[in-house]
C-alpha cells in the first residue's frame, strides 16, 4: 500500500480509495499548497494576510487551516479529465470528480515534487506539482503517453474550479495571447480605507498553458451541466462553448484534441496562480512557460530552497521506515515551521517561539532573528503578547485577541535550547528595547523580568493564575473571573526557573540562580500540596476553587501535561512517579499515541471552557494531541526511561501494522497536530489523522531525537555524547553536523562493557566528575565517533 523511496525520501501510495485523504504538501514564502491523493487542494498566499485564489462553491468565511478539513465533489481541486473519443469511455485524473478505477495508481511525495502516474485504457498518465521559489505560483506538467498498440482519439480538459470568488464582482474570459483563462473579481470592502488597502491585491486567479487549447469553458455550471462533475455535459460535444463567464462561477476548463499514434507523447504545462492583472499574468507566463532547460533551471532552484533542511542530522537505524521520516520528512517540517511561520503574519507567541526553537538546529541564525523579534515586543513588566506581529500591518487575530499566560515559560525554554546548541552567550549581552520602552535591556535582563514576571502572577495558594488559558488555548473558564489557576503552567514555571538557575550559574550570577532554584522548589512544593491527587496531578483549580483532572472527576479524571511537567520540574520523587507512570499509561497511551486527557468530555463544562464543546478525541478534548504527546516523551528520555519513550516516539512516526496505518489514513511525511482519541470511548474513530501539518510538536521531536535518542547534545563548550538506544536496536550510525563541524558517531549494545565508553577518532574519552562525555567541538573539522553501550 506504501512505499518508501529510500534514495531521497519520498513516499507513494498505490490506491486512491485506502487513504482518501492522504496528502502531501508544498510551500515557499508566498505561499502554501496541500495536494491529497484524489486531487483535491487547500492553497493560501500572502497579500500579506492569508487569502485563497480557489474557492468553494459558496461563499466563504475566513478562518485559520483547520484540522480534518472535509473534501466533497465541487470542493477546490486540479483536474484532468481523459476522454476516448472512440468508445466514449472518460476517466479523470488524479481520481476525483469520475472517481473510475485505474489500471493502476501511484500517488508520489517528494520533498519537492507531488506527482502521480496512472495507467488506464492503455494510457500512461503523469502529473506532477511543484512550486517556484518566489512567486505564488503553482507550476504543473502534464504527460500523456499512447502504450495501446493503435492510434488513438483522445480529449484531454483541464479542470481547476475557481469557485465563487466575490459577491461583489466576477467573471472570466479567455486571453489568446497568454493561452489563458484569467478569472477576475473584486474584494467587497465595507470600511473607505479598506478600498485603498486593496488596490494592490490579487483577485484575477490564472491559469496559462504552454499550448493553446482547442476550445474553452468558463463558466463552471455550463461545464457541469446535469450529468454532474463525474460525468459533464460540456464534454458529450467535440468542443467546448469558448464562452466568457459573466457574474457566474468561473472555472479554467482547456480543452484539447488529442490523435495519438502508439508510442506517441504528448506534453502539457501550467501555471496556476493568483495574480493582480494581465501584465503579471503575462511576466509569469515568461517567466515559467519557456523553453524545457529554463523550467528545469526553475524545478532545480526550488528543489534547493526545499534541500535547506537536509543534511543536518542522518541516522542508519534496523528500522527504515524510521529512518526515512527522520533523516528526510521531520527537518522539512521543522523547516516549514520557521521558515514562513505557518503563513501567518501574527503567529501565537508560543508557537512562534518553538518554531524558532526547532530552527536552531538546522539555521541558529534564523533563531536568534525570531528571539531578537519576539524580545523587542516584550511588555517592560517582562510580560509576553500573545502573539509577534511581523510586519508594521499585522494586527493580532483569532485566538491572539484572548489573553492566555504561557509565553513567558517558552521564551526561557527555547533559548536555553539555543544556548545549547550554539554556545552563542554572547547572545544574552544584546541589548534589545521594550515594546513600550525604547531604552534597552540585555537578553538575559529580559529573561530574568519574565520569570519575575512568572513569579508575580501567582495566588495565595503559590498557583500560576491562568486567566482565559494557557498553552491550552480552548481551556478559557477556568480562571476567566481572575481566580482560577494552572498546575501545569506552576511547573512550567518551575522548569524554566531551574533551566535559567543553570544559565545563571555558569554566566557568574550565583545569586540569581541560587533564587531561582528556591522559586522552583516552593512552586513544586505548592503544586504538590494543591493539586497532587494520589497518584496523579490535577490540571488546576476553577474559579469556583473546584480541582479538575482528578480521580473524582467523570470526564477529564487526567490530564497528561501535568503529569509531564511535573517530571520536568523535579517536582515528583521515586514514589510518585511510581504511581504516575502506572495510571498515565492505563488511562492515556492508545495505539496511536498519548490522549491529552481521559475520558474526554461529551458536553461542556462551564468550570473548564470551549474545550469541553469539542468533539469527544478531537483536539485538545481528548485526542492524541502530539504536541503534549512530545513533552511527556521528552521528559521520559529526561528521567532515563528509555523503552518507555521509544516506544511513543517510535508511535507517534511509524503505523505498527498496515491496519493501524488506514486507522490513521495519512503518508508518513509529516507528524499532524492530533490524531483522533477518545480510544475507549469511540475506538471505531480513533487514530485518524487530522491532516494538519502546523504543530509545535516537530521542533520538540526533532530537539528529542538529536540531543535524547542520538545522544549529541550541546554544551556550553561542546558537545555530551549520552546515546539512549531501545533494546531492540542493537546498532545505530549517525551522521551530524554541529557548530561547522561534521560528526559521524558509531553506537553498539554489547556485553563487553558495564558502562558507556566512547572513543574519538580512535582515542579514549574519559568522563568528567558526573561521569558524562564531554568534549570540545572546533569548526571546520570531522570527528569519527565510537561509543559502545552496555546492554541492560
Amino acid at each position: 500500500m506504501i512505499t518508501y523511496h529510500q534514495a531521497n525520501g519520498a513516499v507513494s501510495l498505490n490506491s486512491p480509495t485506502s487513504m482518501p485523504n492522504a496528502c502531501g504538501f508544498l510551500w515557499n514564502k508566498k505561499m502554501m499548497i496541500q495536494m491529497n491523493c484524489r486531487g483535491y487542494a487547500v492553497a493560501q498566499f500572502m497579500q500579506p494576510e492569508p487569502a485563497k485564489y480557489a474557492h468553494g462553491p459558496a461563499l466563504e468565511a475566513k478562518t485559520f487551516m483547520q484540522p480534518e478539513h472535509p473534501y466533497f465533489s465541487h470542493h477546490p481541486g486540479r483536474f484532468f479529465y481523459i476522454k476516448d473519443n472512440q468508445s466514449g469511455e472518460l476517466f479523470s485524473i488524479p481520481y476525483a470528480p469520475v472517481k473510475q478505477a485505474t489500471d493502476s495508481f501511484e500517488f508520489i511525495v517528494e520533498k519537492e515534487k507531488i506527482s502521480w502516474h496512472i495507467t488506464h485504457l492503455d494510457i500512461v498518465c503523469e502529473l506532477s506539482l511543484t512550486l517556484t521559489t518566489t512567486d505564488c505560483a503553482e507550476l504543473w506538467q502534464l504527460n500523456i503517453t499512447n502504450n495501446s498498440g493503435r492510434s488513438r482519439d483522445l480529449s484531454i480538459y483541464s479542470y481547476f474550479p475557481v469557485g465563487y470568488m466575490s459577491w461583489m464582482n466576477q467573471s472570466a474570459y479567455f486571453d489568446a495571447e497568454l493561452n489563458a483563462i484569467l478569472c477576475e473579481s473584486v474584494t467587497p470592502y465595507q470600511k473607505i480605507e479598506q478600498y485603498f488597502a486593496h488596490q494592490d491585491f490579487k483577485d484575477t486567479t490564472v491559469l496559462m498553458s504552454d499550448i493553446a487549447p482547442t476550445s474553452y469553458e468558463t463558466r463552471q455550471a455550463v461545464f457541469e451541466g446535469e450529468g454532474g462533475l463525474n460525468n459533464p455535459d460540456a464534454i458529450i460535444n467535440r468542443a467546448l462553448a469558448s464562452k466568457p463567464a459573466h457574474y457566474q462561477t468561473p472555472v479554467a476548463v482547456m480543452h484539447y484534441d488529442l490523435p495519438l499514434q502508439t508510442e506517441q507523447h504528448f506534453q502539457a504545462n501550467f501555471v496556476f496562480a493568483p495574480v493582480k492583472d494581465k501584465l503579471e499574468a503575462k511576466q509569469l507566463q515568461q517567466h515559467y512557460l519557456g523553453s524545457p532547460e529554463k523550467r528545469e533551471k526553475i524545478n532545480k532552484q526550488y528543489q534547493e530552497y526545499i534541500a535547506q533542511a537536509d543534511q543536518q542530522l542522518s541516522i542508519t537505524s534496523p528500522n527504515k521506515e524510521f529512518d526515512n521520516f527522520i533523516n528526510h520528512w521531520l527537518p522539512r517540517q521543522v523547516f516549514y515551521h520557521g521558515d514562513v511561520n505557518r503563513l501567518s503574519t501574527d503567529p501565537q507567541t508560543r508557537n512562534y517561539l518553538q518554531d524558532a526553537m526547532g530552527m536552531v538546529y538546522l539555521k541558529p541564525n534564523e533563531t536568534k532573528a525570531a528571539f531578537v523579534k519576539a524580545l523587542s515586543q516584550q511588555n517592560s513588566s517582562g510580560k509576553m503578547p500573545d502573539g509577534i506581529l511581523l510586519n508594521p500591518e499585522s494586527e493580532l487575530k483569532y485566538i491572539n485577541q484572548i489573553p492566555h499566560t504561557d509565553h513567558c515559560v517558552w521564551l526561557v525554554i527555547c533559548i536555553t535550547a539555543y544556548l545549547d546548541e550554539t554556545a552563542d552567550y554572547e547572545f544574552l549581552h544584546q541589548p534589545i528595547p521594550f515594546a513600550d520602552d525604547i531604552a534597552p535591556k540585555t537578553v538575559f535582563e529580559h529573561i530574568e523580568l519574565a520569570l519575575t514576571f512568572l513569579w508575580s502572577q501567582r495566588d495565595h495558594r503559590g498557583l500560576n493564575y491562568i486567566n482565559q488559558g494557557d498553552w491550552c488555548d480552548p481551556m478559557n473558564m477556568v480562571g476567566y473571573q481572575g481566580k482560577g489557576v494552572s498546575s501545569w503552567l506552576s511547573l512550567a514555571s518551575a522548569y524554566a526557573m531551574r533551566l535559567w538557575s543553570n544559565v545563571a550559574k555558569s554566566t557568574g550570577n550565583a545569586s540569581l540562580a541560587e533564587s531561582l532554584l528556591q522559586q522552583a522548589s516552593t512552586i513544586n512544593q505548592d503544586v504538590n500540596q494543591h493539586c497532587w491527587d494520589g497518584e496523579w496531578f490535577a490540571r488546576g483549580i476553577t474559579d469556583a476553587g473546584n480541582c479538575f483532572g482528578v480521580s473524582q472527576n467523570q470526564e477529564g479524571r487526567i490530564y497528561l501535561n501535568p503529569q509531564s511537567f511535573a517530571m520536568l520540574s523535579g517536582a515528583i520523587d521515586n514514589n510518585q512517579w511510581q504511581k504516575m507512570k502506572l495510571q498515565i499509561k492505563q488511562q492515556l497511551q492508545t495505539p496511536f499515541g498519548m490522549m491529552m486527557l481521559a475520558p474526554s468530555y461529551t458536553h461542556m463544562n462551564e468550570e473548564v471552557g470551549r474545550l469541553t464543546q469539542k468533539f469527544p478525541g478531537t483536539g485538545e478534548n481528548g485526542s492524541v494531541y502530539n504536541h503534549a504527546g512530545a513533552f511527556y516523551i521528552f521528559a521520559l528520555f529526561e528521567r532515563g526511561e528509555t523503552e518507555a519513550a521509544f516506544e511513543l516516539l517510535h508511535t507517534m512516526i511509524c503505523a505498527e501494522s498496515e491496519a493501524n496505518a488506514l486507522s490513521r489514513g495519512q503518508l508518513p511525511v509529516f507528524i499532524p497536530n492530533y490524531f483522533r482519541g477518545a480510544y475507549f470511548q469511540f475506538p471505531e474513530d480513533a487514530g485518524k489523522s487530522s491532516q494538519l501539518f502546523n504543530t509545535g510538536t516537530v521542533a520538540w521531536i526533532y530537539r528529542i531525537v538529536i540531543e535524547q535518542l542520538v545522544g549529541l547534545k550541546g554544551t556550553s563548550k561542546g558537545i555530551k555524547i549520552k546515546p539512549q538506544l531501545p533494546k531492540s536496536w542493537p546498532e545505530l550510525h549517525v551522521s551530524r553536523r554541529f557548530r561547522q563541524a561534521q560528526i559521524t558517531m558509531q553506537v553498539s549494545q554489547t556485553t563487553t562493557v558495564t558502562t558507556q565508553q566512547v572513543w574519538v577518532d580512535d582515542v579514549p574519552l574519559e568522563s568528567d566528575a558526573n561521569g558524562e562525555f564531554n568534549f570540545d567541538v572546533l569548526p571546520k573539522q570531522t570527528y569519527r565517533l565510537k561509543v559502545l553501550l552496555p546492554i541492560s
